[in-house]
């Protein structure tokens, strides 16, 4: 026995879909470090704030002094001011997915402190020590040379070889990334401001008369992403509440409109298969149009094979009627010849042999008119037109019939002329059994449909048989040769050439109406 390819049921699908939904946020927050950008975008933004202030401070602390213009450092480059707005907005511009995180800051290098910088240095020493206790930020005051002015242990060193105190140096504002110093144990995972492994770092120039009086050179570490959301909770547990919400809705609404309607098409189909009719009515509960239409696509053909079972069971049964008959009668007229031997006469002997013919005539004709219904029924059409008058041309010659066309012969029918010939001529075959001696066609076309009325004037159909015409089998002329198949073989030409057959009323003889799309 081959083993079952395995394949994975529909609710595996579908929760491993949710899951993936339910997961979508946390993964882009881990892998895309989306929010922890945020928080050193803000980082920095805060740190351009305070920078910013420090500056007009230490600006206004230079002139205050008088210190000479000599003294100072570059000049402001050209393109740092617009002439035209007495703003100068600075925005945070660091990057987590595009900038370097660049090593731990370098350490100070020895250098001398210029003797006019110093007491601005000791004035602003204890602003700078009231500012971090509140802002936890490292603060560094520094003349126009890169000497540390302000700043706790570093006063009386260099920084001018930091790039981005070198950038300031010259006129322009710069930050960095950086690596933080970790001299000491991995801080608990509720740390204020040092639980993420970078620094940020911001350099401020000071400008008086258009040139460099010096720098503030400040750094923060950002705050902790999981301190952040912990902070945020409420929202953070609403936004939980949120895609979780939304993800049991996704799946309520999968279940009803797929998933359900799946299951119960598939239960349907069981009881369909185990022979309950009863099973083949519409789903209670379609959900999707797509899934509405596959129900009644599938019903539909449930009960079309069902019919077309009923169908060949009734037709096998006719079949082995109409077989049965001339057979037993062959079967009894030659055990009749076999078992007389020379005790029939030769008039007996000539009548059973007759009755032998006959009856293997008769089952030769059901055989032929068996195969032309199964070929009407499983006929393609082939998209061929003809006329009235072209497929009467190719009726046998010797007609009983006399045919006479009242209208219509060169309007067109979508039907080979082989085809509407073979129609024709079972039509003409039914009305000379029945005692006709002309047949009378007329035909009309409007709105792409051809209708054909097909008239004889022979004894007409009893009402009580007007219902079975087109059944197989059924026939009044049996002793005469009728099989009963001739009707049916119309019907399933016409059938397979988008056409219809129907019976109508005529105040003599029988009218059959056929319409067919016109050519």
């Amino acid at each position: 026995m081959t083993a079952q390819k395995w394949r994975p049921r529909l609710a595996t699908v579908v929760v491993a879909i949710l899951i993936m939904v339910m997961a979508l946020p946390l993964v882009g927050l881990f892998f895309f470090r989306l929010y922890e950008n945020q928080l050193i975008r803000q980082t920095e933004a805060e740190l351009i704030a305070q920078g910013a202030a420090l500056a007009a401070i230490y600006a206004q602390e230079v002139r205050d002094a008088g210190i000479a213009t000599e003294k100072l450092g570059a000049p402001v480059p050209a393109d740092r001011d617009n002439p035209d707005s007495p703003y100068r907005p600075i925005e945070p511009s660091l990057d987590l997915a595009s900038d370097t995180v660049l090593p731990t800051r370098p350490v100070a290098t020895a250098a001398a402190i210029d003797p006019a910088f110093a007491p601005i240095g000791a004035r602003l020493s204890g602003i700078l020590a009231d500012t971090q206790k509140t802002t936890l930020a490292g603060f560094r005051l520094l003349d126009p040379k890169g000497a540390v002015i302000a700043g706790r242990e570093e006063v009386g060193l260099s920084l001018g070889a930091v790039a981005e105190v070198r950038e300031a140096l010259a006129g322009r504002y710069a930050s960095a990334l950086r690596l933080r110093i970790s001299d000491e144990p991995p801080p608990p995972l509720y740390s204020v401001s040092r639980g993420t492994k970078v620094r940020v770092f911001v350099a401020m120039p000071v400008a008086v008369d258009r040139k460099i009086a010096g720098v503030v050179y400040l750094s923060r570490t950002p705050n902790n992403i999981v301190k952040h959301l912990y902070g945020e909770r409420g929202k953070v547990v609403l936004a939980a509440i949120a895609i979780l919400g939304g993800t049991l809705l996704i799946a309520l609404i999968f279940l009803r409109t797929v998933s359900r309607p799946i299951y119960a098409l598939m239960e349907r189909t069981k009881r369909i298969a185990a022979g309950d009719r009863g099973a083949i009515r519409p789903l209670d509960h379609h959900g999707t149009r797509e899934m509405a239409a596959l129900s009644d696509a599938f019903l539909d053909m449930a009960e079309k094979l069902h019919a077309r079972s009923d169908s060949i069971q009734t037709f096998a049964s006719h079949v082995s009627h109409e077989l049965k008959s001339p057979l037993t009668a062959i079967q009894g007229a030659a055990e009749l010849l076999r078992d007389s031997g020379n005790a029939m006469d030769e008039a007996e002997r000539r009548r059973f042999s007759g009755n032998i013919v006959t009856d293997a005539g008769r089952l030769n004709l059901l055989v032929r008119r068996l195969l032309d219904l199964a070929r009407a029924e499983n006929l393609a059409p082939s998209g061929e037109s003809t006329s009235i008058g072209a497929a009467l041309a190719l009726l046998p010659t010797e007609s009983r019939l006399a045919v006479h066309v009242d209208a219509g012969s060169d309007i067109g029918l979508r039907m080979s002329a082989e085809n509407a010939a073979i129609v024709l001529t079972n039509l003409i075959d039914n009305s000379a059994r029945h005692g006709a001696t002309l047949v009378s066609i007329a035909a009309a076309s409007a709105d792409g449909k051809a209708t054909v009325l097909v008239s004889d004037d022979g004894a007409g159909i009893s009402p009580s048989n007007r219902g079975r015409v087109f059944e197989p089998f059924f026939t009044t002329r049996r002793d005469s040769g009728g099989t009963g198949m001739g009707l049916g073989i119309v019907l399933a030409l016409l059938k397979a050439h988008d056409g219809t057959i129907r019976l109508v009323d005529s105040d003599s003889g029988t009218r059959f109406e056929i319409i067919l799309p016109a050519a």
